[in-house]
């Protein structure tokens, strides 16, 4: 018996042609269908518009970018707002003026103007949870603070001016909230303004508006949710970038007869 081991040289099992083709076959379909979805991703890319709600704007105002946005006739989103059932609280009455939270917004070609004001309301919601507000009203002053503040380093002031006139029971005398009333914005208000009857008018009516009077951002919710310590109960931004924060109405007539001299100049430095 030989001590020889005796190797098996047969080749193993082989792909028939048949099978070779249908592998080369699978694999073509492969590659083409990637380069379909590929290229349909980057088409939906490249044609993907936006829409941008700046910090501050009206309800009114982003219905109507809205229906520039979406390529639709003037009034679909406002009509829109009144029926869709948007993530708002009970004190909204189904107004989401206030909730259409500042940011960029994708619009695809399934988004309808219900679906973006509730990726709006759910945004805003989200950011409200993040900072613990829960108050509506919180975010209808805010929405004040937004409005009056010059720069972002006044909204804690001008929150606070707003907590301890209410804390006096005296009126807001804001001129923005007059401003939302009468569907304008202007940096003058007359003395026939201030006769304006609406409850938006916090000269002729104490207390908040009844609603907030635009869509605050991040940085006006945080001054509202959390305004600094102070006595302030006027003020006034003389000019860009100086706003005048006291609790002496004396001094608060000076720095008003101040803006009033440097509007009639031009408002010139």
């Amino acid at each position: 018996m030989s001590d020889v081991q005796h190797i098996d040289r047969r080749p193993g099992p082989r792909f028939s042609r048949t099978g070779r083709l249908i592998v080369v076959a699978v694999l073509a379909v492969l590659v083409v269908l990637a380069v379909v979805l590929v290229t349909r991703l980057l088409r939906e890319r490249a044609n993907e518009e936006t829409l941008t709600v700046p910090e501050g704007r009206r309800a009114a105002q982003i219905y109507a970018a809205a229906d520039k946005a979406l390529h639709l006739p003037g009034g679909s989103t406002a009509k829109a707002a009144k029926t869709a059932h948007l993530p708002l609280p009970a004190e909204a009455k189904g107004n989401p003026e206030g909730y259409l939270f500042p940011a960029t917004y994708p619009i695809r070609s399934d988004t309808t103007p219900a679906s973006l004001l509730s990726y709006m309301v759910k945004t805003g919601n989200q950011r409200l949870a993040e900072d613990h507000i829960t108050s509506y009203r919180t975010v209808v002053i805010a929405s004040i603070v937004q409005a009056e503040a010059d720069r972002p380093a006044d909204m804690g002031k001008v929150a606070r001016v707003i907590n301890n006139r209410l804390a006096r029971h005296m009126p807001l005398q804001m001129d923005s909230t007059i401003n939302y009333a009468l569907g304008r914005s202007t940096l003058r208000t007359s003395h026939a303004d201030t006769r304006t009857e609406s409850p938006y008018n916090t000269y002729r009516y104490e207390g908040l508006p009844p609603t907030p009077i635009d869509n605050p951002g991040a940085d006006a919710l945080k001054a509202a949710g959390a305004p600094p310590a102070g006595d302030w109960l006027y003020f006034v931004t003389v000019k860009p970038g100086d706003t005048r924060f006291t609790a002496d109405y004396q001094e608060h007539l000076k720095n008003v007869q101040e803006f009033n001299d440097r509007q009639k100049n031009g408002g010139g430095a």
